[in-house]
């Protein structure tokens, strides 16, 4: 049943170990344990995924517990985290504790630094976008529009 089915995020060649679906009624997301038939509305996700999945904003998430995430998948993830500088985007709240425990089990003396929610990217001190301002043009009759341009 679970044998064929991979989780669905690009590029993660990991067994589906839990499914996402959406109560849109009700702004719901919901984890589940993995059905014996695909669903065409519901997302498969490996262990990492299925417990680093945040809901949108405004949505409740809802985690059935018997799930079937195995240690030795949850550990290997952590070992990968601490090997690549963390996920992408950071963690959410509670995660960087679950990860450093993880870490300190399979024998990682120095995790490294964990991100905190209370800390926020600094801005570089070069914007991204800026105003370019126009240049003064010449005085005379080339700073006045033609009467063409006014009809």
């Amino acid at each position: 049943m679970s044998e064929n089915r991979r989780c669905c995020r690009p590029g993660c060649p990991n067994r589906a170990v839990a499914t996402l679906t959406y109560v849109y009624a009700d702004s719901t997301a919901v984890i589940g344990p993995l059905p014996a038939v695909q669903e065409p509305h519901a997302w498969d996700l490996c262990a990492a995924h299925a417990l680093r999945i945040t809901a949108p904003r405004g949505w409740d998430l809802v985690r059935h517990p018997d799930l079937d995430t195995s240690a030795e998948d949850s550990d290997l993830t952590a070992l990968l985290d601490a090997v690549t500088g963390g996920p992408v985007g950071g963690r959410r709240s509670g995660a960087a504790l679950v990860d450093a425990e993880r870490l300190r089990r399979l024998g990682v003396s120095d995790p490294g630094p964990l991100l905190d929610d209370t800390e926020s990217e600094a801005p570089s001190g070069r914007p991204h976008l800026r105003v370019v301002q126009d240049t003064p043009q010449a005085t005379g009759s080339e700073a006045e529009p033609s009467s063409d341009l006014h009809r």
